[in-house]
């Protein structure tokens, strides 16, 4: 059989509206009970990066969250809910403010969820993931529709990265730098992990250099469901207007047999594709995939396009945040604000994921100028 992935529009984050577009989400590509046991304990995973307001769009909205353990408590499931922010571990901000300020505390609260906190791992392959998912029967995985300068895109196979426990996510960025390394990565947590249900919130999506602070906030009014995450990537990406081999992780996923990058092979329910596709959709400066350049070409050249990151001092804070973060410790702090040493930089822009003022912008190397780029 095809697999199922069903696109709703839902025009904004009002209680019922969201409620009634993830109801007919799942029921279109088969209802609760065909991914989810009654009786249950479930985990939910949101992406809840940083300790921003939902307005942001950075994190998943905690109206999808609340309709998500409705329908789940509706079938008598026990519902866990919980994340690994970019911030947990390293002490650049409270998990417990994270949960606050993005409005989950307070939904978990009012519909009888328990919030959990990621705080104990176990050794999965080469990478320890939160113990959580021993302690539940199932995931179901709630990503947020954004770009990402280093991946391209955040979906749902990038979402399950959360998954990972404490510092470990620093360690994992430091030892797979490289984009086809590190999205390999990703696949082994996909494989280890397999949700039961994937949502995605494209109510509000993020586009431009996401996936924090430095992003722009789109209304893109859709509500995407299904069980194969490969799938559903492959519909986002068709939605922003690239190709899903364009994100390595989607183009992995696919060889290994983990799911359909095929839109042909994908039965596609609801909104027809066609109509919610955005060819305007603002892609990171990082990325080549639109450009008109052969992909033989850009195999050859891509290993001397370099991206750097800057500080926008008047920006800049010193909240350290990006000090804290950084795998390879390149950053120190001076009076004017933070200093990279750029020959242990390995670009892989959890600086500027990671701090909460877009107080870090790119910049190109002399050849990406030079054609453009």
């Amino acid at each position: 059989m095809k697999p199922r992935v069903s696109i709703i529009k839902c025009d904004n984050y009002e209680t019922d509206l969201v409620e009634s577009s993830i109801r007919r989400s799942i029921d279109l590509i088969g209802g609760i009970q065909s991914f989810i046991k009654p009786s249950s304990r479930v985990l939910v995973k949101p992406n809840l990066l940083m300790a921003k307001g939902p307005e942001f769009g950075i994190t998943t909205h905690p109206e999808v969250v609340r309709a998500v353990i409705r329908i789940l408590k509706e079938i008598n499931c026990q519902v866990f809910l919980g994340d690994g922010p970019s911030v947990w571990g390293n002490q650049i901000e409270d998990v417990d403010a994270v949960y606050r300020i993005s409005g989950i505390f307070k939904v978990c609260e009012e519909e009888g969820a328990t919030l959990v906190k990621f705080d104990k791992r176990r050794m999965r392959k080469y990478f320890p993931l939160t113990t959580w998912l021993d302690d539940c029967d199932s995931i179901v995985n709630l990503s947020k529709f954004k770009t990402h300068e280093f991946t391209l895109l955040t979906g749902a196979i990038k979402n399950l990265f959360g998954l990972v426990s404490g510092t470990y996510k620093t360690e994992l960025h430091k030892n797979f730098s490289d984009i086809n390394d590190f999205s390999r990565m990703l696949v082994d947590i996909l494989e280890e992990v397999r949700p039961s249900l994937t949502i995605v919130d494209g109510i509000l999506a993020l586009e431009g250099n996401g996936p924090a602070t430095s992003g722009k906030v789109r209304k893109l009014g859709l509500v995407i469901a299904g069980q194969d995450c490969v799938a559903i990537d492959t519909i986002m990406a068709k939605i922003i207007g690239i190709q899903p081999q364009d994100v390595v992780s989607t183009k992995e996923a696919a060889l290994r047999k983990l799911g359909v990058c095929e839109i042909n092979s994908i039965d596609i329910l609801g909104e027809r594709l066609e109509n919610v596709m955005e060819q305007s959709f603002i892609l990171p400066s990082t990325s080549l995939a639109r450009r008109k350049i052969p992909r033989f070409v850009i195999n050859i050249i891509k290993k001397l396009i370099k991206y750097y990151p800057v500080p926008i001092y008047e920006r800049c804070i010193k909240c350290f945040a990006c000090i804290k973060i950084c795998p390879n410790k390149c950053i120190t702090m001076s009076k004017k604000g933070i200093v990279y040493d750029y020959k242990k930089c390995i670009a892989c822009f959890c600086c500027q994921e990671t701090c909460p003022e877009a107080a870090i912008k790119l910049r190109k190397s002399i050849f990406a100028k030079f054609l453009g780029l």
